[in-house]
């Protein structure tokens, strides 16, 4: 019998500066282990904290699974809950990756307008979560201009409509890298309801 399940691709980061173990693949690895429904499949992939890798990496995986939802997480260290991000910016990466490098022109796609706004509605996705009484979210409108923001632009290029990015806070804070994937499947279930509707 063919399958008729939904993929959802969410990726985390590899290590970077402080962040030795970096807490965003910490936490999808831990949200692999949970289900989502029998009607989801879901896919976790690392990405390198280095912008060739995300310009390259991503496109593909779009191409390869197809996703009707795309989640990038990554790791905030100023983030005390869960931190779901409207939108991103095309420009100002001026912070060098971990292979000390920087993208061309400081633009993540050349020609591409200065900001691109998730077409998922943050704030609905933000009071999902926190109506569990388990975990906390917020929305921010400005997700850091480094690796984390140009993901999301990368992907928001690709499809506005299915694409989101969630900001962890390091696991030395209040929520423990299990609470924190709950959340973040609360917050995808929330999600998948928001475009199948």
């Amino acid at each position: 019998m063919p399958t008729t399940k939904r993929t959802v691709l969410v990726t985390g980061f590899g290590p970077f500066g402080v962040h030795k173990v970096n807490a965003s693949w910490v936490v999808v690895q831990h949200l692999a282990k949970l289900a989502l429904g029998d009607d989801v499949r879901l896919v976790v992939r690392e990405i390198p904290v280095a912008y060739e890798s995300v310009k390259t990496v991503i496109p593909s995986l779009w191409s390869e699974f197809d996703p009707v939802l795309v989640i990038h997480v990554g790791v905030s260290g100023i983030a005390n809950d869960l931190t779901l991000e409207q939108l991103a910016h095309n420009d100002g990466y001026i912070l060098e990756d971990i292979s000390g490098m920087c993208p061309e022109g400081n633009v993540c796609v050349d020609g591409a307008e200065d900001f691109i706004s998730s077409a998922i509605d943050m704030q609905e996705v933000c009071d999902s979560v926190n109506n569990t009484n388990k975990i906390m979210a917020v929305t921010s409108d400005d997700a850091g201009r480094f690796l984390c923001d140009y993901s999301y632009f990368t992907s928001l290029h690709i499809n506005r409509r299915r694409c989101a990015f969630i900001h962890v806070p390091t696991l030395d804070k209040r929520y423990t890298a299990e609470e924190l994937a709950y959340g973040l499947k609360v917050a995808i279930l929330s999600m998948l309801e928001q475009i199948s509707s």
